[in-house]
């Protein structure tokens, strides 16, 4: 009697385990189920992106909230967010306390590199700006009226705040405006305003929409800080952010925290590869991961 019930038992237990594995969820490199939260600026080419890696891997479901950089970085430090792409990598302090948090420290890296194209209405007469001009309008010295891409710290105000402010504030003159979208809007129905905004958003020359966009807005020329001649000005594009004579281009960054290869590393993979690469390409954006090598720009 005591066998037999012994072997029940182990059958039970054996069965019962068995089902606990089967249920248990599955995450491979091309399957499972993650969350990411992405750098609002990026959205128009993070969706391409997203696209096409769910078309190739239909047991892949990536959940993506598109948010100001701050919060992208807030959501790191949650257990459900496995991904951030925003426009800066970690520092020293942010890698160990990320170390001594998760015990292994997670990676990141340059994806791409954007530029923040300076935007004007189509009937603009004034689309050449030195670097002093646009610090001088982003301080209200100049009284300009200026509309950025969002009410919190996102990518692009961070970066023009550290390159062309020196930490100074913002004048009374800036707006904030909800989002990249909402800054192409408020140029259409302001034409003495300019907005700042990532590239990606207006300088697509196949998407329809940014295309009919582009009847009523266009983007300003910027000096060019790299070129030997005096008096050169640089319209964002691809070709003047890989040579560097944009002066206001920026990198978009992954931040990865995963141990073992996961759906994390799955995604970051088909980002840094020739089919996720070429997207980037495609969308006059420059890829960093295809033999490229950007030269820096003369912002100090």
């Amino acid at each position: 009697m005591r066998k037999i019930f012994t072997f029940f038992a182990g059958f039970i237990l054996f069965i019962a385990c068995n089902s606990s594995t089967t249920n248990a969820p599955i995450e491979t490199t091309s399957e499972g189920e993650i969350n990411i939260s992405v750098e609002e600026s990026f959205k128009p080419i993070i969706e391409e992106q997203l696209k096409v890696f769910n078309s190739s891997y239909p047991k892949a479901k990536i959940n993506v909230l598109y948010k100001s950089e701050i919060e992208c970085l807030k959501d790191f430090t949650k257990d459900s967010t496995r991904m951030i792409i925003i426009t800066r990598g970690l520092g020293k302090a942010e890698q160990a306390g990320f170390k001594n948090q998760l015990g292994y420290a997670p990676t990141f890296g340059i994806l791409a590199y954007n530029a923040i194209a300076v935007l004007v209405h189509k009937s603009a007469k004034d689309t050449l700006f030195t670097l002093k001009q646009l610090g001088d309008k982003l301080k209200g010295v100049d009284p300009q009226e200026v509309v950025m891409d969002g009410n919190n710290l996102t990518g692009i105000n961070r970066f023009l705040k550290d390159s062309l402010l020196k930490q100074a504030p913002f004048g009374k003159n800036v707006h904030g405006a909800n989002g990249s979208a909402d800054v192409i809007t408020y140029i259409k129905n302001h034409p003495n305003a300019i907005g700042f905004l990532g590239l990606n958003w207006v300088g697509d020359k196949y998407d329809p929409k940014q295309v009919e966009n582009q009847k009523q807005v266009k983007t300003a020329m910027l000096e060019c800080t790299l070129c030997e001649e005096n008096g050169m000005y640089a319209q964002p594009s691809q070709a003047t952010i890989g040579r560097g004579q944009y002066s206001l281009s920026l990198p978009i960054y992954y931040i990865l925290k995963e141990n073992s290869p996961g759906l994390g590393s799955g995604f970051l993979n088909f980002l840094s590869l020739e089919r996720g690469q070429l997207i980037f390409r495609r969308a006059f954006l420059v890829p960093a991961k295809m033999g490229f090598k950007k030269r820096n720009g003369l912002l100090n």
